[in-house]
């Protein structure tokens, strides 16, 4: 009976082994034929795709020389943008002439909810997405997990919109995704003009993306930042919620930032990025804010946005001003009870990775 026993198991042991093998040797031989097939473009995409990933990096180097690898990143790459916010570009809304702390809209064929929001659909080549568009930027800020200090774990989107008393929110900025416990920021946090949580040494790159008290959408280029550098602009700026992401400076298609600035589109070297899922802020000339997440990695059989489409998404809905925030696996969106975009992650299909930060609505 014992021999039995080993033999049905050697014989699984065997069969799963080979599937494993075939598997691999598919996934080997898709990557080579898409890296060293006819099409310049799928190379292209591929490399710059994968090496924004947190931990398939080394897919690029199975069937692709550091040579090849490196003269693709130096083919899309993205211009440096001046990121001084000229505020005057600004003039916000606050037009409410039937009292019920809400501004009217300014175009007539412009309709929100009781809310003041609208979500929109919106479908790319190789994404699909959905467009926030909240009337007052007042009502927009950070929640987080943070209380009076900041745990382990993280918590998926909804609880933190729901915990911060709001009835929508995306994921927000850079933070320790290692484990996914998703407790920990990175760079800096400001919640209702504190800051709770500040250590942008180390980070090169490094961008606060957030709301002055005057509800201005303001990008700010912080790399070089000491403790007492943010302490001092946060005082002197009127910086009221803000979360951090990263310019990566050791992998120029790894992180971006800047999209838009005083209504210039960032200038791209060919797609600028690879495609993946992304999350993105925005304010328009009146003031609303602009809420992006599209798809990808497969989801829906989508690859994802690239750095060209979110720019083109964005000044198509009128940003002024843009940033990009984290994307990837945390792009995620809710509203009013339920997710508009979920987590591409399989395990989170339904809902978000665990997270520290979130730009939430009122």
């Amino acid at each position: 009976m014992g021999k039995k026993v080993l033999k049905y198991v050697g014989r699984a042991l065997l069969v799963l082994l080979l599937t494993v093998v075939m598997l691999v040797g598919t996934l080997y031989f898709a990557i080579y034929r898409c890296c060293n097939g006819p099409s310049e473009a799928a190379k292209e995409l591929f490399i710059t795709t994968i090496l924004e990933t947190g931990q398939l990096k080394f897919l690029a180097s199975w069937v692709c020389s550091d040579e090849d690898i490196q003269a693709v990143v130096n083919k899309n790459t993205m211009e440096q943008m001046d990121t001084t916010i000229n505020e005057d570009l600004i003039k916000i809304n606050t037009n409410d002439s039937d009292g019920d702390g809400t501004p009217e809209p300014v175009a007539t064929n412009e309709v929100f909810d009781t809310n003041g929001i609208r979500i929109e659909e919106i479908s790319g080549r190789s994404f699909f997405g959905k467009m926030m568009i909240i009337q007052d930027p007042s009502k927009v800020k950070v929640g987080s997990v943070y209380n009076n200090g900041w745990p382990t774990y993280g918590k998926n989107l909804d609880e933190i919109v729901t915990g911060a008393g709001c009835i929508a929110g995306v994921n927000g900025g850079l933070y320790v995704s290692t484990g996914n416990k998703g407790g920990q920021p990175m760079g800096v946090v400001v919640q209702n003009g504190t800051i709770t949580y500040n250590a942008p040494s180390g980070l090169t790159g490094l961008y606060l993306i957030g709301l002055t008290n005057e509800n201005i959408l303001v990008i700010k280029d912080m790399n070089g930042f000491t403790i007492e550098d943010v302490k001092n602009y946060v005082a002197e700026a009127g910086i009221r919620d803000a979360v951090s992401f990263q310019e990566e400076s050791s992998d120029s298609n790894n992180h971006f930032v800047p999209l838009v600035i005083n209504g210039e589109g960032r200038q791209l070297n060919g797609q600028g990025s690879g495609a993946n899922p992304r999350t993105a802020i925005g304010q328009r000339a009146d003031g609303a804010i602009l809420l992006l997440v599209t798809d990808g990695r497969g989801a829906s059989g989508h690859l994802g946005a690239t750095a060209a489409d979110l720019i083109g998404i964005m000044l198509e809905y009128g940003a002024i001003n843009a940033a990009n925030l984290d994307g990837g696996s945390s792009s995620t969106m809710y509203y009013n009870g339920s997710y508009e975009m979920t987590s591409v992650t399989f395990y989170y299909k339904n809902s978000s990775w665990k997270l520290p930060t979130a730009f939430v609505v009122q």
